[in-house]
């Protein structure tokens, strides 16, 4: 029960504060709005996160984590390359497009945030190289897990900044797909 109001909590935070910083912009939204919002304490806010960078990045962490289980998931008989490319796809129908377009366009516009969403994408390169690697059973194949996971990684990038350019327009799992063909032609 503990663990559950805490989750609870935390979920709630991350929603007041992610629903202050589509409206206002995250500058302009101080955390004293944001523990309003949430209706909670200066104090209490701290026993989650330790500024509001963090609750930004905390709704990314459950997607890259489940990403990692996604990819692990993948049948044996895909390359590495493969499962991560289905992997994505369909992780991609779980988006909602307005949030997050509007959550590309905060990141965009706040070099704070930028500097985070780097450390983000290559704490993930990181788990997904781990997880590629895990899932080959070869260690020899580190090299190509690495790299890998780095094309992968630089293809939500790019994926995500063209989608949000476009305005969410095309479905994601078909930008992905299109991305990894690109990604195919240029060894080709």
């Amino acid at each position: 029960m503990r663990a559950r109001k805490r989750r609870e909590t935390r979920e709630r935070l991350t929603r007041a504060a992610m629903a202050l910083f589509l409206e206002r912009g995250f500058e302009a939204t101080t955390l004293d709005d944001i523990v309003a919002a949430a209706d909670i304490s200066r104090r209490t806010f701290f026993h989650y996160f330790a500024s509001k960078e963090d609750v930004v990045f905390a709704w990314q962490e459950d997607g890259s984590t489940a990403l990692i289980a996604a990819v692990a998931a993948r049948p044996a008989t895909e390359s590495m390359l493969q499962a991560a490319e289905n992997a994505i796809a369909e992780m991609v129908l779980q988006l909602d497009p307005r949030e997050a377009v509007a959550l590309a366009r905060l990141k965009r516009d706040n070099p704070a945030l930028q500097a985070r969403d780097q450390v983000k994408y290559e704490k993930l390169e990181r788990e997904l190289a781990e997880a590629l690697l895990k899932r080959a059973g070869n260690k020899a194949d580190r090299m190509k897990a690495r790299l890998v996971a780095m094309i992968t990684t630089g293809a939500m990038r790019v994926g995500g900044d063209l989608w949000a350019a476009d305005g969410a327009r095309e479905k994601p799992e078909l930008l992905a797909k299109r991305i990894f063909a690109a990604i195919r032609a240029i060894f080709e």
